[in-house]
Parts: structure tokens; C-alpha cells; sequence
């Protein structure tokens, strides 16, 4: 009998189970739930909610199908990873309920309550404790639950994180890590503690912080109740969670500086590991505490996302009917590159940190009625998401972080030939695509929490180079060209 392992990524979009075999590293088998994107709820404008039950009822579902699949038997899964979904926030009271939908990363409600604090902190004190401005994320998004539900904020027993409140639903825990904290901006990199600077600003209170756990290493295990609900076994360790970007970053192999990972789901993010925490100065890009970073040998990630990219793909894949991807692709594929002057900027999915937490929306321009078809549409918007993700990476580039090799599952934009030579020919980077994503990551992970992988190496036996794609130098030049062209219109539009 063989030993297996779980993995979970709990996105936005869906949440997806793989499981693993522990002895050779290979993915027998994944399930997705549910078979459509999951609503992003949006009662106001620039708010994104989820309810967080919704992630566990699908999670139940997609292991159910997991099951049917291949007949899991139980008592051979010998460990959970998961991976979810950054800078949420989901609050929970004392019989651990939850109190209201989570506040998923793409909101943008807290963005004035950030950039205050980073203006009152200082600039460069909140550089050089948090490495980030305070910005949109975690610890803003509780100030303002703070400052606009306080009847609600008084019955907080607990945050949490998405992954933190998935692994409380298995293990009946409530315990998060030092990666999480960092992503949430409650993480003093000076002092290698929770941040007093940002408690103390924003009057939180530590006894809302979860207990703390490694990355690695059993945090709890399955419960009667947790087991039954998803056709398992009591008492399996969870021995893993991160960040989707770090957990990302951990599935492609990339612990060590100068490693970069790549992913473009409903957004896009590239994530460079380094051993130094720089930062910069208008925390365009951020720095978060990687998964494997220890006292002796830190290791951090440098991360650019764009909040537009695989949304602006499935959005029009929703307001223009085509049933398929592949055939948007196709038709993409026989447009020119440049889409005939036709340009899309893809920030329609809340306030973007690389334009400094504005929120422009998407644009469309040069947009000719005799001229532009479907697959113009199509490749616009492969190309901005393109784009859009070169302009932070100039800003990456600034900090001096080196890009030169890209690594990426076969999965999302990525599984587009169109996307692919865009992306290599705008950033000048050679891109490996593996064969793997973030669930089977999570897997791989836990396999390292519970011990039966000795070390990294051996956690990655069956992870494997799928394709190259490398850059062409004439049409590195038609690229810039365009891209120039999308970088005025931007810069004109932020005037």
C-alpha cells in the first residue's frame, strides 16, 4: 500500500485538491470545485467579499470528487498542505463563527486607512520594520472593520487568514505563521516580531492574533467532524500551509535568490526570492517573509502582482460567449502582434499596488468599429495583462533584482502560446514551464512537514521541465515598440 499526500490551493476563482504520490512525486489525480469561477461579491464600489464558508463547502466537494476519481482510500493519505489565497482577512468569534465575508485581497477599501499610516508611521520607518507601506492589506483591512462595524469588531475573538480559517476548519486550530503574518503587515522584520508599530497605531489587540506555527510542521490534525465531512480519516497532520504566491514560488522550486516564479490566474504575480529585505520606496512591489526563511539563512520574496489579468481573459470570456479558451487563443493567434493599435489596461479588479493603490479600472483604447474583431479584443488583452506586468517589473528591476529565467506552472495565461510569446519577448526573459501547480505544491510541502521527504531535493523527485520558451530578437523589438506605445497611454492616463 502507498503513501499519499494532499494538497489544497484555495483561490478565488476555485478551489482545487490533488493528491500525490509521497514515494515517486507524481500527481495521480486533481478535482476542481466549483466548475465555474466562485462570485466575488461586491456591494460597494472597490469592496470584494467572499463568504469563507463557501471555500470549505467547495473544498468538501472538489475532495469528493477527488475520491469518486480514484477511489481514495483514506487510511493511505498520510498528510494535508494548503495553499490560499493572500491578505484576506476573515474574522471569527469565540465558538470560532464567522462574523461576516471575508475581505479578499482584490478590496480596496482600506487603501486611504494604509496610506495614512504609512504617512503617520513615516515613510521610513514603516520601510525599514515592514518592508511595505501598510497599504491594502491585512492589518489595514482590520482597522477598518475597527473603525466601521465596531459593535461587530467588539465580538472578534480571532483574524485569520484564508488558509488560516481552511486549516481552523480541519483541525478546530486557530493558528497562523510568520509567512502569514508577514503578508498581512504585522511582521517587524527588525526585531523578528509581531510589529508593536502597527498594533500600537491602529489599537489592535495581540489577543486577536493567532498562535504561531512553522510553514512546515504538523499544526494540527483532522478532527471527527472535519474527517467525516470530507471522506477521510481522523487524525491525518496538516503539516503545511503559505500564501499562494510563496507556496507558487515553493512549487516551482524556487527557495533560493535569484529564483523567480511566475503565476497568472485571476491575477498575475511574479515572485523573486532574495536573502536580503529590500524594498521600495513608494512599496510599489512588496516583500514578504518566504516559506522556508530561517534566523541563519533568510530567504524572501520580492513580489509584483497585477490585480487584472486571468479575470480580464475570463470576463471576456463571459460578456462575449466564447465557450472555450482555446478557441479565444485561436483567434488571438491571427491577429498581428500590437492588435492593430487596439490597446487594453487591465485594472479593473481594484486598487493596484504598482500604480501606488489607485484604482483606474480597465481601459480600453483605439478601439476602431471597422476595424477590430473578437480576436483583436482577445489579444489586447493578453498583451496588456503582458504589459501591465512588464511595468512592475521595471520597478523590480530598479531594486536590482535579476530576471533572467521565469519558472511557471502549465496552467492559466500560461497555457495560451499567444500569452507565452508575449510575456518572453516584453520581459526578455527566458520562461521554464513545469508540470505542476499550487496544489500539487502544497503536497509536495506537506510531505516536507511531516518528515518522509529528508530535504527539498527530495521533495521535487517527479517535478519536471515541460517547455522552454525563449525570447526572439525581432520580435523582442516589435514588443518594445508596443509596449512603449501602452506605457504612454498609462502614463497619460495617470497625469
Amino acid at each position: 500500500m502507498g503513501h499519499f499526500l494532499l494538497g489544497y490551493d484555495v483561490g478565488s476563482s476555485s478551489i482545487k485538491v490533488t493528491l500525490l504520490n509521497a514515494e515517486n512525486g507524481q500527481a495521480i489525480a486533481s478535482a476542481i470545485s466549483p466548475k465555474v469561477e466562485m462570485e466575488i461579491k461586491s456591494p460597494k464600489k472597490g469592496w470584494a467579499e467572499q463568504d469563507p464558508e463557501c471555500w470549505w463547502d467547495n473544498l468538501i466537494q472538489a475532495t469528493g470528487e477527488l475520491g469518486k476519481k480514484v477511489r481514495l482510500k483514506p487510511d493511505t493519505i498520510i498528510a494535508i498542505g494548503i495553499s490560499y489565497q493572500m491578505h484576506g482577512l476573515v474574522l471569527v468569534d469565540k465558538a470560532k463563527k464567522v462574523l461576516r465575508p471575508s475581505i479578499i485581497w482584490c478590496d480596496s477599501r482600506a487603501v486611504d486607512i494604509g496610506e495614512k499610516a504609512f504617512q503617520d508611521i513615516g515613510k521610513e520607518k514603516a520601510l525599514s520594520q515592514l518592508l511595505n507601506s501598510p497599504g491594502n492589506f491585512t492589518a489595514s483591512k482590520l482597522k477598518w472593520v475597527k473603525d466601521h462595524e465596531p459593535s461587530l469588531y467588539d465580538q472578534v475573538f480571532k483574524f485569520m487568514l484564508p488558509g488560516d480559517f481552511i486549516a481552523m476548519k480541519m483541525t478546530g486550530e486557530i493558528r497562523t505563521t510568520v509567512s502569514g503574518l508577514s503578508e498581512g503587515i504585522f511582521w517587524d522584520y527588525k526585531q523578528n516580531e509581531v510589529s508593536r508599530t502597527i498594533m500600537d497605531y491602529y489599537g489592535l489587540s495581540n489577543s486577536m492574533i493567532p498562535e504561531r506555527v512553522p510553514a512546515f510542521g504538523e499544526q494540527g490534525t483532522l478532527t471527527s467532524a472535519a474527517a467525516q465531512e470530507l471522506g477521510l480519516m481522523k487524525g491525518i497532520p496538516v503539516s503545511y500551509r503559505a500564501g499562494d504566491q510563496p507556496n507558487n514560488a515553493f512549487s516551482l522550486n524556487a527557495l533560493n535568490p535569484g529564483e523567480i516564479a511566475a503565476t497568472a490566474g485571476t491575477s498575475g504575480v511574479i515572485y523573486a526570492v532574495a536573502d536580503k529585505a529590500g524594498f521600495d520606496l513608494k512599496s510599489r512591489v512588496n516583500t514578504f517573509v518566504h516559506v522556508n526563511n530561517t534566523h541563519r539563512n533568510p530567504r524572501y520574496g520580492v513580489l509584483l502582482c497585477i490585480n487584472g489579468t486571468g479575470i480580464l481573459n475570463s470576463w471576456l470570456k463571459k460578456q462575449i460567449g466564447k465557450g472555450h479558451y482555446e478557441e479565444m487563443n485561436d483567434m488571438a493567434r491571427k491577429i498581428k502582434i500590437g492588435s492593430e493599435d487596439l490597446r487594453i489596461f487591465p485594472f479593473g479588479n481594484g486598487a493596484e499596488r504598482v500604480l501606488e493603490n489607485r484604482d483606474i479600472g480597465a481601459l480600453i483604447s483605439g478601439l476602431n468599429f471597422n476595424r477590430h474583431q473578437q480576436g483583436h479584443l482577445f489579444r489586447a488583452a493578453q498583451e496588456g495583462i503582458v504589459f501591465a506586468l512588464n511595468y512592475g517589473l521595471d520597478i523590480m528591476r530598479k531594486m536590482d533584482v535579476p530576471l533572467k529565467v521565469v519558472r511557471a506552472g502549465v496552467t492559466n495565461m500560461f497555457l495560451s502560446d499567444v500569452f507565452r510569446e508575449a510575456f518572453v519577448n516584453t520581459t526578455r526573459t527566458v520562461l521554464e514551464l513545469h508540470n505542476t501547480d499550487g496544489a500539487q505544491g502544497a503536497a509536495r510541502a506537506a510531505g516536507i512537514g511531516i518528515g518522509i521527504f529528508n530535504d527539498f531535493k527530495a521533495a521535487f523527485k517527479g517535478l519536471k521541465i515541460q517547455h522552454v520558451v525563449e525570447p526572439e530578437k525581432e520580435k523582442m523589438e516589435i514588443y518594445q515598440t508596443e509596449y512603449n506605445h501602452w506605457l504612454n497611454l498609462l502614463n497619460k492616463n495617470l497625469s
